[in-house]
């Protein structure tokens, strides 16, 4: 009898460490509504309970999850048009100075005056790059990616991506505190696994089928073939994976770090020492993993402001 779950399928290894978000929050005011950062490691808070479970007013403890977000450059935008069923991209413009340094060459035919005249474009994103050197990682290549944008129209979202091009992006231009946002990673990779570690099978009986750790049975005598659902060895981890709905407990910059950093630093990572946030619960991937946020998609809980009264700095070597 299989145990794992098919909820994901097939379980494919993924292809590149910036996870791909394609759907974005539908909002009228203009902002970004997404953002890049890198998973530092867990810890655990005290804070007063302010939902409507049993506990509500006590203290109790919570887990949460360190990210360090390194700054934000906006160095261009993309227009989208449809064609047929089909939305494909378009136009785009470039800030020249960033495009430089992302390796953009050619930059003639990439002004904002041709994007404004544009009639058939049905959605523009922000074209964005990090820089994870300046955070101090061994992670130093500059990583380029597309964010969501707010606002009424088009020509209202070209607007103001068309200021803050060249710029300067902080977290604390995008989320707050006591937020709902989505976070994209990817999962912890382990390698080949055999059935009963990829997906939970009960292990056989010696004496019965001569093998342990092995699948009983490959299906029925018909259809005469092997289904996709029978459970197989093959590669585990390192999936996109998507956590809705993760809350925002407390932002800092640079200044607020040691209030957050454990003793010795975080496992596999070190200290933080860049602008930070921290999520309530556990996201996927190990330390110094890529991480996209968004704005939360489906979330129908209000904002509010949580009342932490104690971050745990105990050191988390010998965990």
């Amino acid at each position: 009898m299989r145990k794992g779950s098919l909820e994901y399928w097939p379980h494919r290894r993924a292809k590149a460490q910036m996870p791909r978000i394609r759907t974005w929050q539908n909002v009228a005011e203009p902002g970004f509504l997404g953002f890049v950062g890198f998973k530092a490691g867990m810890t655990h808070v005290a804070m007063v309970d302010d939902t409507n479970s049993p506990a509500k007013g006590t203290e109790v403890m919570k887990p949460v999850t360190v990210l360090e977000m390194p700054k934000i450059y906006i160095y261009g935008m993309r227009t989208y048009k449809k064609r047929y069923e089909y939305i494909e991209p378009d136009m785009v413009a470039y800030d020249k100075e960033l495009a430089k340094r992302v390796g953009i060459k050619d930059t003639k035919n990439a002004d904002i005056s041709r994007l404004k005249e544009q009639k058939d474009a049905v959605n523009v994103r922000a074209l964005a790059f990090i820089d994870p050197a300046e955070l101090g990682i061994a992670n130093k290549r500059i990583r380029r990616f597309e964010m969501g944008v707010g606002g009424k129209d088009v020509q209202e979202r070209i607007a103001f991506i068309e200021k803050w091009m060249g710029k300067e992006l902080k977290i604390s231009d995008v989320i707050g505190t006591g937020d709902y946002i989505d976070v994209k990673s990817i999962t912890k990779g382990k390698g080949w696994a055999g059935v009963i570690k990829r997906f939970g099978v009960a292990r056989g009986y010696r004496k019965a089928t001569g093998k342990i750790r092995h699948l009983g049975v490959l299906g029925a005598w018909h259809p005469a073939k092997v289904l996709y659902t029978v459970p197989h060895s093959g590669h585990m981890g390192y999936n996109y994976r998507l956590e809705r709905n993760k809350r925002v407990l407390k932002m800092g910059t640079a200044k607020d770090a040691p209030a957050i950093n454990v003793s010795g630093g975080f496992v596999n990572y070190g200290s933080v020492k860049n602008d930070f946030v921290v999520l309530q619960g556990s996201i996927p991937g190990p330390a110094k993993r890529l991480v996209r946020i968004r704005k939360a998609l489906r979330n129908k809980k209000a904002k509010k402001e949580p009342q932490i009264n104690y971050i745990s700095t105990a050191s988390k070597q010998g965990s």
